[in-house]
């Protein structure tokens, strides 16, 4: 990239008194350094990727280092190309420094080492994001850039002291802003880092210990708060990073995913593994809602996800009657004593397929101390896998399980799991059986996905015997190939002699070349998580989480008055019933995104059912009211918008009928929730239900404009 030949700046006429060259002369001069350092990096950048990808492989930690410098080098490639100059979020000056700090989406130096952006995650950037009039934090000036197509269309200054205009100032009250935030939405989330304001950015600089609930109403930035901790907590944070578990973002469906998709990348995280509930377990993407509420609530208690342990514990009972083990050599006796022995010998925390390996080590070990003379250990335990009552009794002792058989017999054998769950009444019990026991539901989800954490996979043991012969056969070639060598030159010196060594001899082979399993990327555990939509949760679904959380660093965001099943307790104390018990509470108040004739009408439907409803407050209005009509309007409201307005989205919620476009999308109320756009038309808001539920989906989908709300209704 060459500096620029023309402005930077693209400002419209009406805006012509911003393009003074006293205002922005000195931008010009800094982002002319910019474009020039930038070319000279992307040129080094890249010249280190090629170096990287043609240097070799390595095995072993050599091989993780190089391919995580590949991701990073690939990553920061990629962000630099994507945004070229408008990489710079805008500049601040300090009220005893007057020389502007320019604030990136990361760092920049030119060739002498002079700092030419400063990273917006470190804390010297701070201030451009936390600065109030209340709390100047040390500025005297702050300036924001609106880019359009890689060019400055807009660009607004606040001063927070007496002297901080002095003539390079061009204040307007936030027009920019304000013009963003009622600029028009895409099929993507658009990016707000250049506005994030200051309560958001105090939650997204939090420490990552413990957990932090951020509880904020439609429209405060709960989402980019949690999309932008992400980022933050990754560079800031080292307990955090990918070789420590890494970052899981959890999302409410498949819609907000696609919707927040580009916004790590934009940040330059790549890293972070995003994901819903459902894509926690394998059968969740067929899975149905559970039909009787009855049954569903019963499932979301987390006492009826931890009788997964007494089902499971049910089938590693030592056999009780000792029997008589035949070898190549001699036959010995195993008692009921060395069983239980065995079976006590598994490491805690080993899912119960892979703990039968331990187990028939223990034995092979206790029958090699009962024997008088030496046996090769190695032909001793292939010789007992060859015991056919052994391996029968074991089999039974012991058997491999699949999760979907131990659950689905939960819903088919009443006995089973009255002995799992003994706390269940008769009706409870009767009610939780099913004609087709594997007509799996989203409430079977955390149950499922506890079996299968508890289990392990029935595959690894086979897996780990059949790693195991590859490196044993590796090593016998190597060493047939080693000893060649030393034949052919039985005099030799240096390096063929230290062929002679054992260590040396089994660096040689490549474990990591051999056959294994890919793992699970969503099984964990993870180092910190983030939970958008987590007022949903329940506390059944919380153990699907915290099982992949051992560290109990979370990110918890959500609005109690959008619980579609109702929120009675606090924050803390839903947390709490579920084990954390490190939890920080932080709040958003100001909506910044729903116009304030829409939350006119919106506030009135939660306060109805929930009085005490975090309901935030507009600090906008659109000038356009909130229309009401007649559902054979549709079409032609459609028509009229469309032909009014050349680009944004609009969304119909509660007609399945309606066929999307590609600016007009189809929607139920709760596949609504996270997104946003600029016309919302809601269908017969009064059939979207009764109570609690009804009222939330009503508010849930008015809540979604950031332009206009229409509200149909009638045949």
């Amino acid at each position: 990239m060459t500096p620029p030949t023309t402005s930077v700046f693209d400002l419209p006429d009406r805006l012509s008194a911003k393009a003074d060259p006293a205002l922005i002369a000195d931008d010009e001069r800094h982002f002319a350094a910019i474009a020039e350092s930038l070319e000279q990096t992307i040129a080094e950048v890249s010249d280190r990727l090629d170096a990287q990808r043609r240097a070799p492989g390595g095995v072993g930690r050599q091989a993780m280092d190089r391919d995580a410098e590949i991701h990073r080098l690939t990553a920061r490639l990629r962000t630099l190309r994507r945004f070229g100059l408008d990489l710079c979020l805008g500049r601040m000056v300090g009220a005893d420094d007057p020389e502007p700090l320019y604030i990136g989406r990361l760092g920049l130096t030119d060739s002498t080492g002079r700092r030419l952006l400063v990273d917006w995650r470190s804390p010297a950037a701070e201030p451009f994001f936390g600065a109030t009039h209340a709390n100047p934090m040390g500025l005297a000036s702050r300036r924001r850039y609106r880019w359009t197509h890689g060019r400055i269309g807009d660009y607004w200054d606040e001063v927070f002291t007496p002297d901080g205009l002095a003539g390079h100032a061009a204040l307007d009250d936030q027009s920019a802003f304000i013009a963003d935030l009622g600029s028009s939405r895409s099929a993507r989330m658009r990016d707000v880092l250049g506005t994030i304001q200051a309560d958001q950015d105090a939650i997204i600089r939090a420490g990552s210990r413990g957990a932090l609930v951020v509880d904020g109403g439609p429209g405060t930035g709960k989402t980019v708060v949690a999309l932008h901790r992400c980022a933050y907590l990754l560079h800031s944070d080292p307990r955090l990073g990918h070789r420590r578990g890494g970052v899981l973002f959890v999302g409410p469906h498949r819609p907000y995913l696609a919707y927040v998709a580009d916004v790590l990348p934009s940040l330059g995280e790549e890293g972070v593994q995003t994901c819903t509930l459902r894509d926690l377990v394998a059968e969740g993407a067929a899975a149905t809602v559970e039909a009787d509420p009855d049954v569903a609530r019963l499932k979301s208690s987390a006492q009826l996800v931890k009788a997964i342990e007494t089902a499971v514990g049910i089938y590693e009972e030592p056999p009780a009657e000792g029997m008589t083990v035949t070898t190549d050599w001699f036959d010995v006796r195993l008692s009921a004593d060395d069983w239980a022995e065995a079976f006590d010998a598994v490491e805690p925390g080993t899912p119960h397929n892979e703990a039968r390996e331990q187990i028939r080590e223990e034995l092979v070990t206790i029958l090699l101390d009962k024997c008088e003379d030496d046996v090769p250990p190695d032909l001793f335990r292939r010789s007992l896998l060859q015991d056919e009552e052994l391996v029968t009794t074991l089999d039974r002792a012991w058997p491999l399980l699949e999760a979907a058989d131990l659950v689905s017999d939960l819903w088919s054998v009443p006995a089973y799991l009255r002995m799992c769950a003994p706390w269940l009444g008769p009706d409870e019990v009767r009610k939780l059986q099913r004609e087709d026991p594997r007509a799996w539901t989203v409430s079977d989800l955390p149950l499922l996905d506890a079996a299968r954490q508890r289990l392990g996979d029935p595959e690894a043991a086979r897996r780990r015997r059949r790693h195991e012969a590859a490196v044993a056969a590796e090593r016998e070639r190597m060493a047939g190939v080693i000893d060649n060598l030393l034949e052919a030159d039985p005099d030799g010196e240096g390096a063929v002699t230290m062929l002679r060594g054992q260590d040396l001899r089994d660096a040689l082979v490549d474990e990591t070349a051999l056959p294994g399993a890919d793992p699970d990327r969503l099984a964990g555990p993870f180092a910190h998580i983030v939970v958008d939509e987590a007022q949903e949760l329940t506390d059944a679904e919380w153990h699907m989480l915290l099982l992949r959380c051992p560290s109990r660093s979370l990110t918890i965001v959500g609005d109690r008055a959008q619980a579609r099943h109702g929120f009675t307790e606090s924050w803390r104390e839903r947390l709490e019933r579920i084990g954390l018990d490190r939890i920080t509470l932080a709040s958003l108040s100001i909506n910044y995104r729903t116009p304030e004739e829409v939350m006119a009408e919106a506030e009135p439907v939660i306060r109805s059912v929930l009085p005490d409803a975090n309901v935030p407050t507009s600090i906008r209005g659109s000038g356009v009211p909130v229309v009401h009509g007649s559902v054979s309007d549709l079409d032609s409201i459609l028509d009229t918008w469309l032909a009014a307005h050349a680009d944004g989205t609009a969304c119909v919620i509660g007609d399945p009928t309606f066929r999307a476009t590609s600016r007009v999308r189809s929607l139920t109320p709760e596949l609504s929730k996270g997104l946003e756009f600029d016309l919302v038309v809601l269908v017969d808001p009064e059939e979207f239900g009764e109570g609690i539920e009804g009222a939330v989906d009503r508010y849930v989908a008015m809540t979604r404009a950031t332009r206009q709300l229409v509200v149909l209704t009638g045949s």
